[in-house]
């Protein structure tokens, strides 16, 4: 069995890949175009987010048993086709869960005291006491879209700031948690004083947060995005802000990322602009701990499933 891995990953995978008998070439310099000339020797492509992993690319990965993504989401990866040509996707949110559950809930802390704005007051000789009052997370409502790997992760995060935490998970209703209660979309909406998505990016969920979605909310809200930005309608984030809706918003994931693109968007300046929002560049679950269990807990699928 032959494994092609077109991306930059941990060598405890390598190392316990051909520890169980495969034969691994690592070839993280590869793009689509060369890999798609060599795909066709190959039983399992293990890749990250490099390119698009679609109908075009496994007409040439006729072999092809596996597709494995070192990360928690699958939406570079046709899953349609591939289930019409029999080849299973692997993924591994159990590896970096806890490493985007701790920076969304630093990002919240950061926002709710004025930490982002405080530093670079202070870095511009300005000593601002009062304009930074900040408020406590103690006593507030959280609320969770999505209860999977991440949205577990971070719930067991918030138990202990004496806050209360409700989950609306469509696809996994009733769950029984000592960290959250399962709720309704309308209770959760009605209750909230933190939204936080745990979500994958799907046709469902592409867009979903719009301006009707942010609205029917009973009262203002901060709002947290660590899942898929294609998912936000950012207009309506800006709105949201404008109005006093959303209190304040972080993001680690955006609908464009990395420039020159990313500056060419027209919501861009004012959102990175704005004193209540903050951004990170999609590292929440790239810590120095999830580059390695991220691998880990890959090749440990990958074996069960082949082997």
């Amino acid at each position: 069995m032959k494994l092609l891995v077109v991306d930059d990953i941990h060598s405890v995978f390598l190392e316990k890949t051909r520890q169980a008998g495969f034969v691994v070439d690592y070839f993280p310099e590869l793009d689509r175009t060369g890999t798609e000339e060599i795909i066709g020797d190959y039983q399992g492509l293990v890749i990250r987010s490099k390119f698009a992993v679609d109908a075009a690319f496994m007409d040439k990965a006729f072999d092809l048993k596996v597709i494995a993504r070192a990360g928690a989401g699958l939406d570079n990866v046709d899953d349609l086709t591939a289930a019409k040509r029999g080849i299973a996707l692997l993924n591994a949110p159990e590896g970096n869960r806890q490493a985007v559950a701790e920076h969304m809930l630093g990002m919240l802390l950061s926002l709710l005291n004025h930490l982002h704005v405080a530093h670079g007051e202070i870095r511009d000789h300005h000593w601002l006491r009062e304009e930074n009052r900040g408020l406590q997370l103690s006593g507030s409502t959280i609320g969770l879209i999505g209860f999977g790997n991440n949205g577990q992760a971070i719930a067991r995060c918030f138990s202990g700031f004496d806050v209360k935490v409700l989950a609306y998970d469509k696809y996994h209703a009733d769950f029984d948690s000592p960290y959250a209660r399962s709720v309704s979309l309308d209770e959760l909406k009605a209750k909230a004083d933190v939204l936080s998505l745990h979500i994958p990016l799907t046709m469902e969920t592409r867009g979903w947060i719009d301006q009707g979605f942010i609205d029917s909310f009973q009262k203002p809200f901060v709002f947290l995005n660590g899942a898929r930005g294609e998912i936000v309608h950012l207009p309506a984030i800006l709105q949201g802000l404008r109005s006093g809706k959303i209190m304040g918003a972080a993001f680690d994931v955006l609908p464009t990322e990395k420039f020159p693109a990313l500056g060419e968007e027209t919501w861009f300046e004012e959102l990175a602009n704005h004193p209540q929002v903050l951004l990170s560049p999609h590292v929440a679950g790239w810590t120095v701990e999830s580059y390695h269990d991220i691998a880990s807990v890959l090749a440990d699928k990958v074996i069960a499933l082949l082997v």
